[in-house]
């Protein structure tokens, strides 16, 4: 088939046809056109491609992170606006973009293609401020279910060839942010690209990024230079089609429409009658079809790598993930160390618990003289009740003074922790998981509690033990248990252990060596639980950690389902 007059192929050894797609792609429509259950299949594997695709996030601010956002919106967008509504209703007509700069002429090559006023031009800008969407009447029930719908007004023409709607979109480089993000969105939507330049505007960067964008994705592109001064049209005509052979769209068909000066309405239906012809041609069923299957094969195949590349940025957000966790886990020891350098040093039993002693041994006091001279334990049953009752006090000064310790030592490690995800050493993503690291304030202080109180617990059940065992000194052990009382030794032992050297001799008093080893097993006990307190605050950092997308693998979502996707395609 010869090419419409006015169309131009990019390359001599192109055949002149204005075809927009081989005849390998045409082949390649039929076989999936013909193929309704594995388009089933494959509509559903792009539709929870989809569903993945969009709940991928990026939690973490890392090298990258900023672009991968960007590629799983635009992915997002493809899926929305071309492939899912394309897979859905394929026999839909061809949705033909028409797409370029400011001041390119779009509109007025819409309503010139239409035949009458569709879409709002002049030279106000940006002029386009609501797509408009034209389609031949009897092609809207195919076109009911296009999401695109939502964001465009639709008109009916009955000069629109059916099989193909034509899409006037805003400016690509529209002053309006909101105009130019839904250029590139309807841009998504699209099954043939129709760009529109001018003499002066056909080098800006601007488009020819927006096409190698399209050429990735195999989608179908003509070309429109608008406004040529026949002085120039060869110089300019030459220029641009090198450009198109550089691009890789060598055999895109290039349509050339001369500058007819200042003019209102739509253009001499001889200006575009090559642009209307070509588009007539294209709207048959088998041409239509061949245009949809080559742009959605292209998307599809354009897929691949473009889920491959999300996964990775996944990944690395996994990798960055993992790495703070290492760091976290270092910044612990310190802390560790420090939680049993405070234990050892007697924080425990500063303030309160050291001034309870005192009262408890000053003269005529419960504990004033234990242990006689002769090493006999002092005291009779009703001595003994009076110093467990004596003893509450004490352990509730204990359990408090333990209680406030813990807590200063877990803010200490929380703090330490934190700033190991700061500053100039900081990995990478630290300061995204500081910004969700949950407060933990009373967190923090329940934990302590918790621990001072099975201290205590403890401090009870080693003491009971104690004196319960030992066959060779049981007759001395009652007499501690009778004379001292059970209560009121566990204070005594959890007041050495928290670090008054005068508890601690007299607990060697009572129960000799014995005494000295249930006072160890306590103090190691509450430095164990010390250092339990900086564990707290390592498991609390896990919570901005703990996401879906920083999973180990998070990643093998995205790539189970391209796995899939390339064994439907």
């Amino acid at each position: 088939m010869s090419a419409p007059p006015g169309t131009e192929p990019a390359r001599s050894s192109a055949p002149a046809s204005g075809r927009a797609v081989p005849p390998s792609s045409g082949a390649a429509a039929a076989d999936m056109l013909a193929r309704p259950l594995a388009q089933t299949s494959l509509l559903d594997a792009v539709r929870d491609l989809r569903r993945d695709v969009e709940a991928t996030a990026f939690p973490l601010e890392i090298a990258g992170v900023d672009a991968a956002r960007g590629s799983r919106a635009r992915l997002v967008d493809q899926l929305d606006e071309h492939l899912v509504p394309r897979l859905t209703e394929l026999s839909a007509p061809a949705v033909v973009v028409v797409a370029g700069s400011t001041g390119a002429g779009k509109s007025t090559l819409v309503n010139s293609l239409v035949g009458r006023e569709v879409t709002a031009a002049g030279v106000l800008r940006p002029t386009t401020r609501e797509p408009v969407l034209v389609h031949h009447p009897l092609d809207a029930d195919l076109l009911s279910h296009h999401p695109v719908l939502e964001e465009v007004e639709a008109v009916a023409a009955e000069t629109v060839p059916r099989g193909i709607a034509i899409l006037d979109a805003p400016d690509l480089d529209s002053v309006l942010e909101s105009n130019r993000d839904t250029a590139h969105r309807l841009l998504e939507a699209a099954d043939l690209w129709l760009f529109v330049t001018t003499a002066a505007r056909y080098g800006d960067a601007l488009p020819w990024q927006v096409l190698e964008a399209a050429v990735e994705r195999s989608t179908s592109v003509a070309m429109v230079l608008n406004r040529v001064p026949a002085a120039s049209l060869p110089t300019v005509r030459g220029d641009l089609l090198d450009r198109l052979r550089v691009h890789g769209l060598a055999g895109s068909p290039l349509f050339v429409i001369p500058d007819v000066g200042p003019h209102a309405g739509p253009l001499a239906p001889s200006a575009v009658a090559p642009v209307l012809r070509w588009l007539t041609m294209l709207a048959g069923p088998d041409r239509a079809r061949t245009v949809v299957a080559r742009t959605l094969r292209g998307a599809l195949d354009a897929l691949r790598p473009w889920v491959d590349e999300l996964a990775e940025a996944v990944q690395d957000q996994v990798d960055a993930a993992q790495h703070v966790a290492r760091v976290l886990d270092d910044a612990t020891t310190e802390p560790g160390a420090a939680a049993a350098d405070t234990i050892a040093a007697g924080a425990v039993a500063d303030g309160a618990v050291r001034a309870r002693w005192a009262g408890l041994r000053a003269a005529k006091a419960p504990f004033a003289r234990v242990v006689g001279r002769s090493g006999r334990v002092r005291g009779s049953a009703r001595t003994g009740r009076a110093r467990s009752a004596a003893a509450g006090p004490a352990l509730v000064d204990l359990t408090e003074s333990a209680t406030a310790v813990l807590t200063a030592i877990g803010q200490r490690a929380g703090e330490e922790l934190r700033a190991a995800l700061t500053g100039p050493a900081a990995p990478a993503g630290g300061a995204s998981v500081l910004a969700r690291w949950p407060s933990h304030e009373s967190g923090r202080a329940a934990a302590a509690e918790r621990a001072a109180r099975a201290w205590v617990g403890e401090g009870a059940r080693v003491t009971r033990t104690v004196l319960a065992a030992g066959a060779a000194d049981a007759r001395r052990r009652a007499q501690v248990a009778k004379a001292v009382g059970e209560d009121a030794l566990t204070a005594v032992a959890l007041t050495a252990a928290a670090g008054v050297d005068d508890a601690a001799e007299t607990v060697r008093a009572l129960l000799g060596t014995a005494g000295d080893d249930l006072v160890t097993q306590l103090r190691e006990d509450l430095v164990r639980r010390a250092r339990a307190q900086v564990d707290v605050e390592r498991t609390a950092a896990d919570a901005a950690l703990d996401d879906q997308d920083l999973a180990e693998d998070a990643s093998s979502r995205l790539r189970l389902r391209l796995a899939v996707l390339k064994g439907l395609t």
